[in-house]
């Protein structure tokens, strides 16, 4: 199954929530992307006002929620 994009999220922000969805600690995801642990941070900050979530765990929901359509 191809993964679509919630749109509004930036290409970064979808692969974030991405790895997340996969189960990978904010760290991890950071990492992973050769980003900081702030910057995803402030990545998920974004991420969580443009899906209205106050979460990751809602956040992943959302976006697995998403995909399962």
């Amino acid at each position: 199954m191809e993964k679509r994009t919630i749109p509004g999220l930036t290409p970064r922000e979808a692969q974030i929530l991405e790895r997340l969805a996969q189960g990978m600690a904010p760290k991890e995801v950071a990492y992973d992307l050769s980003l900081s642990y702030e910057t995803v941070r402030d990545y998920l900050k974004g991420v969580y006002q443009k899906l209205h979530v106050r979460s990751r765990t809602e956040a992943v929901i959302k976006y697995l929620h998403h995909n399962a359509e």
